[in-house]
């Protein structure tokens, strides 16, 4: 206590009293609050100022010092951001007599009050919350009495006392409330014996922190949980790279690099790692080292898998029906369909698990409303969902990792369509509505975007598909992977014990595509054509003039009448003059100028204006949002014109509109330029992608293969054609360590080579056959 009070006396201070709060989250303790000055060390003389934090209780009449900085808000003017905060306890006997006889400690009068401080002193409170029996000394306190007014203290000042503490470690407010709610008042105790037990106990609390702290207190480098702690964070890391394991000795050299000391052996690592192992910590098997979680994620999928393919299907269809009824399709679609597209409804329907594989421009869209329109015929079934008395009775479900997937589902098919997320019910945590013990309704899903779905997500999804449903998974291989770990869509594939269909015949480059042309070059890796088409362009330019050539294509394009929303610029990193962070500067300039009529906010990062195009960063499922959305802000509301007195943007996306608070802007970034990674999921009319050589290290392949399958009409690439060239040549540079497909050749191979299932393609006995013949 004694430390706190001395790091006190030096940090900046502003002392006050809550007059009203302005906003408050409950669930994360954050608010904004107005407070009356009592008294401060800061060069400030207003008698009230607006501060912000994360605050555990904040009472009326009772006095707080507030550490922190001050922030110049350019609209609502000097607010105090708080790093740390504890209640001003008085340093006189009087003024402790009356604290503690306050409204705040039920059941204490100013006569015990007196007790207490006439027995204890002017430090009574730091004697009661260090020393659990200080109060059984006072004279005439009963000890339930005693325990209840420690317990109240620690209730106001525990965390108070731990929040500062970690303050002198540069922990905020927010990692403390974790800390203090796991450890309650033993944290400070059990960060001055072992910092590392942080790392395996608080989500977010990092291993260089906890290094940090240790290297202070002194602890050797040697130290046996700095060892574990290190092992931890080397997995972690290697997570944000698509890893679902790292092989030992590659997780041994990382770990060694890591915890860079000499005194630190091979052996010690080894025997940390089979100590973690035994303690669950890590999975170690086969010479592979895991995070249990994406062990059992992988080894639960492969499980639901086999689950759902143990089930037979009960109706089969002689293909003398099924023709006819694909021939019906036909007339009924104005097509025909190619071999390919026959085979694929086929195995489709007869299929307990089938995969549809295929570049842009081979038809998938075109299959999956032909499997859609056979099943429901097969099956006697209404593809109108308003047909059914209730939601739960509709028998499609279809899916995709992102909204703007899901909606180009919908408007592909006609049929109702939603993110994963929300079709599982996620908590926005860890949890999900449907699972194992809450299944799925329906008969037959669709999964679409397959190849965006990390392991995690797709052991939740098959948890909840029923034994008795058909599943139809949808995707290019040749995409970029999940952005989470594993590469599920391509292991299925790889194990050749799953049904699938990949279309190779292109349909729309019979129709002049020269952008389907350029993405079957690339994915066949062929010689690439970049002579200037219809719908096509390659511009030549340096990434100094970069900003300069986009800038005039959106000029010349909303010249001839094109609209602005239609053009999506895509890059593949944020920082250089010709990255993601600078081109959404420059295009607001010309796509939404600053006017005297347009509302506007400004944060570090950015400005944001209404009108502006803008996407999602992070899922925010209680508002129906997520990753990749894209919107466009409608409204901006000052403090004083809504009931919360809080700055707010509304943002309207494809069927809602969500109101953001200061404090959620950083969930959002403009969207006129947006990352490769981001619109994965996505199609856009016109796409203009630059290719710079400050790109080098991100381009490759698969990158480059997706950026260019998000254009639907349209595709500009502008910049330096050796660059793309090289990018195109380069294949995948991290390859992911993933051991899905031993799982699943593990667990379904006896029994799919002894059904027949794993047969990639049912064959036609006649291939001349035709479906017309059975009309």
């Amino acid at each position: 206590m004694e430390q706190i009070k001395q790091m006190a006396e030096h940090e900046s201070y502003i002392r006050g009293e809550l007059l009203h709060l302005i906003f408050q989250n409950e669930a994360e303790h954050f608010s904004i609050a107005k407070i009356k000055v009592l008294d401060t060390n800061e060069a400030f003389e207003d008698k009230t100022i607006v501060i912000k934090g994360y605050f555990f209780n904040l009472q009326p009449e009772t006095s707080y010092y507030f550490y922190g900085i001050f922030d110049k808000h350019p609209r609502f003017g000097t607010q105090y951001k708080v790093t740390s905060y504890k209640t001003f306890i008085p340093d006189t006997k009087e003024g402790l007599i009356a604290y503690l006889s306050s409204d705040l400690f039920y059941g204490i009068g100013k006569k015990t009050a007196t007790k207490i401080v006439q027995q204890l002193g002017e430090n009574a409170i730091s004697k009661i919350i260090d020393d659990p029996e200080a109060l059984y000394t006072v004279p005439g306190i009963k000890e339930k009495a005693a325990d209840q007014l420690r317990a109240t203290i620690q209730e106001n000042q525990g965390f108070e006392h731990v929040a500062v503490y970690l303050a002198q470690y540069n922990i905020g407010l927010k990692m403390a409330q974790k800390i203090y709610q796991h450890y309650k008042d033993e944290a400070i105790q059990l960060l001055e014996a072992d910092p590392y037990q942080f790392v395996f106990d608080i989500e977010g609390f990092g291993f260089r922190t906890a290094d940090e702290i240790a290297r202070q207190m002194g602890l050797p480098a040697t130290h046996p949980t700095r060892v574990g702690a290190g092992c931890i964070y080397v997995l972690q890391s290697s997570v944000q790279d698509g890893h679902v394991y790292l092989p030992m000795d590659f997780c041994i050299t990382s770990i060694c690099a890591l915890l860079n000391t000499e005194e630190l052996t091979e052996s010690m690592i080894i025997d940390k790692l089979k100590a973690l192992n035994k303690d669950k910590k890590v999975i170690v098997q086969d010479g592979n080292v895991y995070l249990p979680s994406l062990y059992y994620a992988e080894d639960g999928f492969s499980s639901q898998l086999k689950r759902i393919l143990q089930k037979p299907i009960e109706h089969q269809t002689p293909m003398a029906e099924l023709m006819k009824i694909i021939g019906d399709i036909e007339e009924e679609e104005i097509l025909s369909y190619g071999k390919e597209q026959f085979t694929a409804i086929n195995q489709a329907i007869h299929a307990k698990v089938m995969i549809l594989t295929g570049g842009p421009g081979t038809g998938k869209t075109t299959v999956i409303k032909g499997i859609l329109k056979a099943y429901a015929t097969i099956h006697e079934l209404a593809l109108r969902p308003e047909d059914y008395n209730h939601k739960d009775d509709f028998p499609f479900i279809l899916t995709a990792p992102t909204g703007r997937a899901a909606k180009r589902l919908n408007e592909s098919t006609g049929l109702p369509a939603m993110t994963v997320h929300r079709l599982l019910g996620w908590d926005g945590n860890q949890s999900f509505e449907k699972n194992e013990h809450e299944p799925l309704s329906g008969k037959f899903i669709i999964i679409d975007e397959f190849s965006m779905v990390d392991i995690w997500l797709a052991n939740h999804l098959f948890k909840a598909i029923p034994d008795d449903m058909q599943v139809l998974i949808v995707g290019d291989e040749d995409q970029l992977p999940s952005v989470g770990p594993g590469q599920v869509l391509s292991d299925l594939l790889s194990t050749d014990r799953i049904p699938y269909v990949r279309l190779t015949e292109v349909y729309r480059q019979k129709e002049g595509s020269k952008i389907i042309q350029l993405a079957h070059e690339i994915k066949k890796d062929e010689p690439v054509n970049l002579q200037k088409d219809h719908d096509f362009n390659f511009i030549h330019c340096n990434e100094i003039q970069m900003v300069d050539v986009i800038t005039k294509i959106f000029k010349k394009a909303v010249e001839k009448g094109i609209e602005p929303k239609d053009i999506q610029v895509l890059a593949p990193m944020y920082r250089s003059e010709a990255g993601i962070t600078k081109l959404n500067q420059e295009l607001q300039k010309i796509i939404n100028p600053k006017t005297e009529q347009k509302r506007e906010v400004r944060t570090a990062e950015a400005i944001f204006r209404t009108g502006d195009k803008v996407i999602q960063l992070v899922n925010q499922p209680e508002d129906g949002v997520y990753n990749g959305d894209i919107g466009e802000v409608v409204a901006i509301f000052r403090e004083e014109e809504n009931i919360e007195q809080e700055e707010q943007l509304v943002i309207a996306f494809e069927d809602r509109e969500v109101v953001y608070e200061r404090k959620d802007y950083r969930n959002i970034m403009l969207a006129y330029c947006i990352s490769i990674h981001k619109s994965q999921g996505s199609e856009f009319p016109i796409v203009i992608m630059p290719v710079v050589r400050a790109y080098q290290r991100m381009l490759r392949k698969n990158l480059l293969y997706t950026a260019i399958t998000r254009s639907k009409q349209s595709l500009i690439i502008c910049g330096d054609q050796e660059s793309f060239l090289y990018g195109v040549a380069t294949k995948h540079k991290n390859q992911r360590y993933t051991t899905l497909t031993q799982h699943l050749v593990e667990k379904l191979g006896e029994e799919q080579d002894q059904d027949g299932q794993n047969s990639t393609v049912l064959e036609i006995e006649d291939a001349n056959l035709s479906p017309y013949d059975f009309m």
